[in-house]
């Protein structure tokens, strides 16, 4: 393996200073997220941390760069390097006094964490074209890092995971979503991509967040009151306090295997209504999430949505407080999150009517003005009505991907994304609606007669528009029954038809001009 630039001599003069006769000495050690293979985020500091005895020294060589610390009174060290750009393959050495931690073929490129609920968590093996995409999966400068499904109740510091390289063998079970958007990444740019997947199928966002953000987020309390309510139970209590000892055995096992090197336990079940369930406020951010942390990334794709539809207004608060409890364990600064507005599903319906998914598909919307760098892919034509895991994951991978091809990578010649509303003017029996095409004119998809469009009076009650485009940027829209519109809604339905695109054959958002109450807004409780 290259040295990568340093002399090999000061690595044999450290490694050497450790093997002089020593006694009861604990072997330093790294997180599982540190490993042979990994991708190490280029251009911004890199931190390396781990655990050794208190008060050693600890050094860490990767390239021309040479860290030492001494471990705090609990074990724990951290360097961080100085930011590093591409290159060859390298090795990153961490030297303790009793051992040597030798990482080989560490790339140096771009890192995506990749979490949410299924449909991220949906793998290769189950999209369209799984036998052709798998064949021609051969990118060993792609990296996978598959955390496993677990929870805790307090942030944990580890997990049992590998890098893994690209290949036809394995990439089969690694999330669709990830792997489309980060192989665009990679054909595009032509750099490393290493893809960290943390994704759990029926997960609510709640469960995402940091102890901290829940607890100082007055407006999620009903979350926690809810689930306060039902562990209260007497069922759940002694499941609760069946299960305690098993779990604390388990992490005490666990955390000695990991510290000897040998395989880790298997973790027992855990009880559903307690604080160990996947549902649970935090308890996949402490044991999927604060692991990870602070590992050098570029930002992070997000498709969850599907559970917390039912209170879609209070997603509007809860999902930037995911985005900021990462942000805030990371201390990264504001990364760039994207998140994947839910697709079309459920029953088609004759006439226009309320929907908590499309409140949710405005939640997301409404998340990313909350907080910069934030934003959502929309693959509104995307799904199916009677499956709620639509199987076209490259499509959504590739939407995801122009958006940080665009907004972070400024890839010249890129559309961004479909259409998005601008604003309305409401003339005598029209409603004049103006869109940011994205640079690319509006069309009805294959030449169609424009459908989707619903408009309002004061009555609040929706009728199908008449729609038409009249230039490259605006839609002119009239419904016989609605002498006077005073609202527009567009594909506002849990299955939509709509068919405006733009030029570059992306979907037009889903959207809504009025702020009348919805359905969902009085549901604030996880119960």
């Amino acid at each position: 393996m290259k040295r990568c630039h340093l002399s090999w001599i000061l690595i044999v003069l450290v490694t050497a200073a450790g093997l002089l006769p020593q006694v009861a000495f604990a072997k330093v050690r790294t997180p599982a997220i540190f490993g042979s293979g990994m991708v190490l985020q280029r251009d911004i500091p890199v931190p390396v941390w781990g655990w050794a005895d208190p008060g050693e020294e600890v050094t860490v060589v990767f390239r021309d760069q040479s860290q030492s610390v001494k471990t705090d009174a609990s074990g724990k060290w951290k360097v961080t390097l100085a930011p590093v750009s591409l290159g060859d393959p390298c090795q990153l050495t961490v030297i303790g006094r009793m051992n040597t931690l030798a990482f080989d073929d560490v790339l140096v490129g771009e890192v995506w964490v990749c979490s949410g609920q299924s449909n991220m968590g949906w793998n290769v093996n189950g999209s369209i074209d799984a036998d052709l995409e798998k064949a021609a999966a051969t990118f060993p400068k792609i990296r996978l890092f598959a955390v496993p499904l677990t929870t805790a109740d307090v942030p944990q510091e580890d997990v049992v995971a590998t890098w893994h390289a690209c290949s036809p063998e394995t990439i089969g079970s690694f999330t669709a979503v990830g792997y489309f958007f980060g192989r665009e990444l990679h054909e595009i740019l032509h750099v490393p991509v290493g893809l960290i997947q943390t994704a759990w199928g029926g997960t609510r966002a709640e469960a995402w967040a940091s102890p901290e953000i829940m607890a100082k987020s007055p407006n999620l309390d009903p979350i926690q009151e809810s689930w306060n309510e039902l562990m209260a139970k007497p069922g759940n209590q002694k499941a609760a306090e069946e299960y305690a000892p098993k779990w604390a055995a388990w992490q005490a096992a666990w955390k000695q295997a990991r510290i000897a090197g040998t395989p880790a336990p298997a973790r027992p079940s855990h009880p559903e209504n307690t604080k160990w369930s996947r549902h649970h406020p935090s308890t996949l951010y402490n044991a999927m999430v604060a692991p990870l942390v602070p590992y050098s990334i570029r930002g992070a794709i997000w498709y969850q949505g599907e559970s917390n539809a039912g209170r879609a207004y209070q997603y509007r608060e809860l999902m930037p407080a995911v985005i900021q409890s990462w942000r805030d364990a990371w201390g990264q600064g504001d990364f760039p999150f994207y998140q994947v507005q839910l697709a079309n599903f459920m029953a088609i319906k004759p006439e226009p009517t309320d929907s908590a998914w499309a409140e949710l598909r405005e939640a997301q919307m409404i998340a990313s003005r909350a907080l910069p760098h934030v934003d959502a892919a929309c693959i509104i034509d995307a799904g199916a009505a009677a499956d709620i895991h639509p199987k076209d994951k490259q499509v959504v991978g590739k939407r995801l991907s122009r958006l940080a091809l665009v907004d972070i990578y400024a890839v010249p010649g890129i559309v961004r994304q479909g259409p998005a509303y601008q604003s309305v003017q409401f003339i005598g029996n029209k409603a004049i609606v103006k869109f940011n095409n994205y640079g690319k004119p509006l069309i009805s998809y294959y030449k169609e007669p424009l459908r989707g469009f619903a408009v309002a009076g004061e009555d609040k009650k929706f009728v199908w528009a008449t729609a038409k485009i009249i230039a490259p940027d605006t839609v002119e829209l009239t419904a016989a029954d609605v002498a006077k519109p005073v609202s527009v809604r567009y594909d506002w339905a849990d299955n939509p038809q709509g068919n405006l695109y733009n030029e570059a054959y992306l979907p037009a958002y889903p959207f809504r001009t009025d702020d009348w109450k919805g359905i969902t807004a009085e549901n604030k409780r996880a119960q």
